[in-house]
């Protein structure tokens, strides 16, 4: 059949509207008397909550301070130079990078006098072989013969030159 005067009663939601159900009871934990620990007792809060709390401060556990043993002398000595020895190592890398400029150019430097006495010692025979016969060119080739002969093991060497 047909209802024409329904009433909604639940308001219409939108896509994204958070939807608020009732949260479903709790069963509530029933604590016997025998089982409440020393210490603790049932106390009437001020808006009139009854719960349990704590009657009186919990014992103080009580420790005994450690002895305060000496520090060995090699701890000392090592816990003043690792700030001296880290010092050290960060003076080092500065020096370092503020010298490796100047060592580069060194480097450089002496790359270039071993070209110089390079080009020094081969420039001489350069010349002398690009010379030709004109001007004060090479002399004359000389041929130098030499004969040696000896006899026996131990014998007497005996030899020519020939200058030609």
């Amino acid at each position: 059949m047909h209802e024409p005067n329904r009433t909604i009663t639940t308001p219409a939601t939108r896509y994204g509207d958070p939807i608020h159900r009732p949260r479903p009871v709790e069963p509530h934990t029933v604590l016997l008397p025998a089982e409440v620990p020393p210490g603790v007792d049932w106390v009437t809060l001020p808006n009139g909550v009854r719960t349990l709390a704590y009657t009186h401060p919990a014992p103080a556990i009580e420790v005994e301070p450690a002895s305060a043993e000496p520090i060995p002398r090699w701890a000392r000595t090592t816990a003043l130079l690792a700030p001296t020895l880290g010092g050290g190592i960060a003076a080092a890398g500065f020096g370092i990078s503020y010298a490796a400029p100047g060592v580069l150019a060194m480097a450089e430097a002496l790359w270039a006098t071993v070209a110089l006495i390079a080009a020094g010692a081969l420039a001489p025979l350069l010349l002398r072989a690009t010379r030709g016969t004109g001007g004060r060119g090479a002399g004359p080739v000389q041929h130098i013969t030499q004969n040696i002969s000896a006899s026996g093991m131990f014998g007497r060497a005996s030899g020519t030159f020939n200058n030609r």
